[in-house]
């Protein structure tokens, strides 16, 4: 009756009893090491499921993203024409770089080879086409990395069958000026010689003046597209893939929750998504439930990397101080699309999280210390002294603070709903998308 039983399988893999027999047999027989190492491989499948740690690396599990992917397949499809990527940290523009090389070299592996290199603080304009042509196969001599120049690589570029795509990943951490303005030519001699490869340049901006600083050929030369924190329905792709993957349901109230809880950012949709379904698998369930992502929200908070940037943010040797209170307020506050908001916006989420109404003279110079290295420098200003406009400096921050006040209690989940569902507020844009560009009205 055993080799009967393991025989019969789900449609994800798993081992199931065909009868009532077989059930007796599977609860008291199977030996308890089979149970454990059953329940490991489980808990595994979870974990390679969901990955908050590291970005996606496989097209099959990237969610979402198709109006992005579809911008820059067009751009090259189109001789001439490269791709400026930039969005927020944690939106998810590695994994999507991630997965172009593998789209490019699988679907259109006739057409296009694809490279991926990430630029670092160390890096020089020689240096970055030294790793693409070793990515291309095509090794260079010391001599000839020497004497690499925008006219130089297009000559090598022009030859190369097929053509390439060439996606340069953390831009924003190059801290050669010459090699922004290296670049910016080099995409220019490809589109005037009308160059078959294009150039994704990828990095942390909230627009690619931001991006490329003063380098104003950069942008006119390229397709500018944003990456947007993720919807709910990309979120929850997320987690019904995942689930999907690792063998699991997960039931409708428990995605919404989570993705309502990641704020946009497809990590914290990992991150809960990994905890809520290694405890299902815990409890010898095969659906993630409600209270599963409850349970997740303290493992979440207490194994996060954040954690000691929080503690940094929010000690204090005064009982009565309000830092984490006042922390999560700016949290849940109202934001525009740039995730500005104002400390006006600050009071309705206090009162509820204090029990008391506060004016801002109350905790304006808790504003003021989240500004400073001693407290992290969690918050980041803008505007001016009349009109001030505050935002979290790291995005993946937020929902961290609103995390660890769900697991501290600070505030209940349905006074957390009460914020977090609301709509984002109508207020002046510091700064617009250019730095020093005047306020703009939505």
């Amino acid at each position: 009756m055993r080799e009967q039983m393991l025989e019969v399988k789900s449609n994800r893999g798993r081992i199931i009893p065909c009868c009532p027999n077989c059930v007796r047999y599977y609860t008291n027989c199977m030996s308890s090491s089979d149970n454990a190492a059953t329940k490991m491989q489980r808990i595994a499948a979870v974990a390679r499921a969901f990955t908050p740690v590291t970005p996606v690396g496989r097209l099959e599990m990237l969610a979402g993203r198709m109006p992005q992917l579809t911008d820059i397949v067009n751009a090259v499809s189109q001789s001439g024409q490269h791709v400026g990527l930039y969005g927020e940290r944690g939106v998810g523009k590695t994994s999507l770089a991630n997965v172009l090389a593998e789209f490019f070299s699988g679907a259109l592996q006739e057409h296009v080879q694809a490279v991926l290199v990430n630029c670092s603080t160390e890096d020089s304009y020689e240096t970055i086409w030294e790793n693409v042509f070793a990515d291309l196969g095509i090794p260079l001599h010391e001599d000839e990395v020497a004497a690499l120049s925008p006219e130089n690589v297009r000559r090598r570029l022009q030859g190369l069958k097929p053509p390439a795509l060439i996606v340069l990943d953390e831009l924003d951490r190059l801290n050669d000026d010459y090699a922004l303005t290296a670049l910016a030519d080099t995409m220019k001699t490809l589109s005037d010689h009308a160059v078959p490869s294009t150039l994704v340049l990828v990095g942390v901006a909230r627009s690619i003046g931001e991006l490329v600083g003063e380098h104003a050929s950069i942008v006119r030369a390229l397709v500018q597209i944003e990456m947007p924190r993720m919807s709910v329905p990309e979120l929850s792709e997320i987690l019904t893939t995942g689930c999907m993957r690792a063998g699991l349901d997960i039931q409708p109230a428990a995605v919404e929750e989570i993705a309502v809880l990641s704020e946009g950012l497809p990590h914290y949709a990992h991150l809960l998504g990994l905890h809520a379904g290694q405890g299902a698998v815990q409890n010898d369930r095969d659906e993630v439930h409600l209270r599963d992502v409850q349970a997740a929200i303290p493992k979440a908070v207490e194994r996060h990397t954040i954690l000691n940037d929080y503690q940094q943010a929010t000690r204090s040797a005064h009982r009565d101080a309000l830092f984490a209170e006042v922390l999560l307020a700016c949290a849940l506050a109202p934001k525009n699309p740039l995730g500005f908001f104002t400390s006006g916006a600050i009071r309705d989420p206090l009162e509820v999280i204090a029990g008391r109404r506060l004016e801002i003279p109350a905790f304006s110079n808790h504003l003021s210390q989240f500004l400073e290295p001693t407290r992290g420098a969690v918050l980041q200003r803008e505007g001016s002294k009349s009109r001030y406009f505050y935002r979290f400096t790291d995005p993946i921050f937020q929902p961290y603070v609103i995390l660890n006040g769900l697991s501290e209690g600070l505030i209940t989940d349905e006074q957390r709903r009460q914020f977090q569902t609301a709509e984002d507020a109508a207020e002046l844009i510091p700064g617009e998308f250019e730095p020093n560009a005047p306020p703009k009205l939505f």
